[in-house]
């Protein structure tokens, strides 16, 4: 199976009008399991089994099972109605991230699985990147600060606002206190008016108030802004156009945000050639993901999807794929000898057991089948001229002659030998009849020594 990566968002949308009915809405995006899926009516999370039910035909009289790895249909266990206003139905992806298939070091290698599991990657990752697409993100540029939000207690009842390095805190800004007073708990956010001359305020900093007006020489001034100065019109005009500056800076930062917004799909999918943004280029997500101008076949490059499974030529213009070094399809020079199952069954395109693997005449090396073969029939040499131990020549050539397995199916030739245990002593055939190989010495030492005796007298 192949997910289509230009047709695999894992969402789908549905508005049922108020009143009206229907029991089955369709998935067209892949899924492998029944769990893979959520399912929500009007915000809330559907059972499966209980309350719906996955096939892969839209006839709920005659439902089939889901195949995995393909789109499908929803079946609700009842009818579904419109509520007022309408209902959305939504039906979404989350696939588990766990790996769910393993391969060999050597031997054959499940091409099946692999693209499964290729599969499976590639729908998780479009599921993490409709999530990503959905929350709040930092641009690519920003620096690195804290978005970490303060603990329940801290933030109860006031808002995420964004402190002077631009880390996530929790503010109560543009909350009215009213007239400053000492002794007062104010938190960041909170704004006051100096009643000593009119001018408005802001908390930058969460503290208690103490000492007296003025705020501008209070113990505390660094902890407050202010937002209003009453006491002076020329001061009030510069922060106007300190605050128009402030504004330029704004709109420059936001056109260069919407530069980089849109470099983003480009970064994403664009396949015919680099993705150059003014900062950085390089190519796509996509390109070195399946192939695109530049990285396919690329030196030192080749796109994931290449280095997986190419079959007709070096990836990088070097090095040959993993499906090529496993399995040597021979459709190119470089790997018609010398691949994983080449070494594991036989040499050749054919990969022929008695066919050498590499070299030829007394430098030809061949495949573990071949010398698992020359073993075997050396086996068979060795036991079709020692056939073993028997009590006499009858048993001995009742084993050669008889059929397998208890047999070893052979015949009796000139220069066989057993080993005669009931006289411990070694037989040879002539080709007519069983000869000992050896005298029995056993009695060799008794009767030498009587000689010895013998001779002495």
């Amino acid at each position: 199976m192949t997910i289509n990566l230009a047709d695999n968002v894992p969402r789908n949308s549905y508005d049922l009008a108020a009143g009206a009915t229907q029991q089955v809405f369709t998935v067209d995006f892949e899924f492998f399991d029944d769990a893979d899926l959520n399912v929500y009516i009007d915000g809330v999370l559907k059972t499966l089994t209980s309350d719906y039910l996955t096939a892969d035909n839209n006839d709920v009289s005659a439902r089939t099972v889901h195949t995995s790895g393909t789109d499908g249909f929803i079946h609700f266990t009842s009818l579904i109605t419109g509520a007022a206003g309408n209902s959305k139905i939504v039906i979404t992806r989350e696939i588990d991230i766990e790996r769910v298939t393993d391969f060999p070091s050597s031997g054959p290698f499940d091409i099946g699985s692999l693209n499964t599991g290729l599969d499976r990657l590639t729908a998780i990752s479009a599921d993490l990147n409709d999530e990503i697409k959905r929350s709040i993100r930092l641009v690519d540029y920003d620096e690195s600060v804290s978005l970490t939000i303060p603990e329940a207690a801290t933030r109860a009842g006031k808002f995420i606002a964004f402190d002077s390095t631009g880390a996530a805190i929790a503010s109560s800004q543009g909350s009215w206190q009213g007239n400053w007073s000492s002794g007062y708990t104010y938190a960041q956010g909170d704004l006051i008016k100096d009643t000593s001359n009119g001018s408005i305020y802001i908390a930058n900093t969460s503290h208690t108030s103490s000492g007296s007006q003025p705020i501008s020489s209070n113990a505390d001034v660094a902890k407050w802004d202010q937002l209003i100065d009453l006491t002076s019109v020329t001061t009030s005009e510069n922060n106007a156009a300190s605050s128009a500056t402030a504004a330029a800076g704004s709109a420059t930062a936001a056109a260069a945000s919407a530069t980089a917004a849109a470099f983003s799909d480009d970064w994403a999918v664009k396949t015919d050639g680099v993705v150059n943004d003014g900062v950085t280029t390089d190519y796509s997500s996509k390109a070195y993901a399946i192939g695109g101008t530049g990285v396919t076949d690329g030196a030192g490059l080749g796109p994931a999807k290449d280095w997986a499974i190419e079959t007709t030529g070096k990836v990088d213009g070097t090095e040959y794929s993993a499906k090529e070094y496993s399995i040597g399809t021979g459709d190119n020079s470089g790997m018609n000898t010398g691949s994983a199952k080449q070494w594991s069954i036989g040499g050749g395109t054919g990969f022929d057991r008695d066919t050498a693997v590499t070299g030829s005449g007394g430098t030809a090396e061949y495949s573990a089948k071949y010398w698992a073969n020359q073993a075997k029939n050396e086996t068979q040499t060795q036991r079709d001229v020692y056939y073993g131990a028997f009590t006499n020549d009858a048993a001995a050539e009742a084993y050669q002659t008889g059929a397998a397995p208890t047999g070893n199916a052979g015949t009796v030739d000139a220069g066989d030998l057993y080993f005669d245990s009931s006289n411990n002593i070694l037989r040879v055939y002539d080709g007519t009849n069983w000869n000992n190989a050896a005298a029995d010495t056993t009695s060799f030492a008794t009767k030498g020594f009587s000689i010895a005796v013998a001779i002495a007298l």
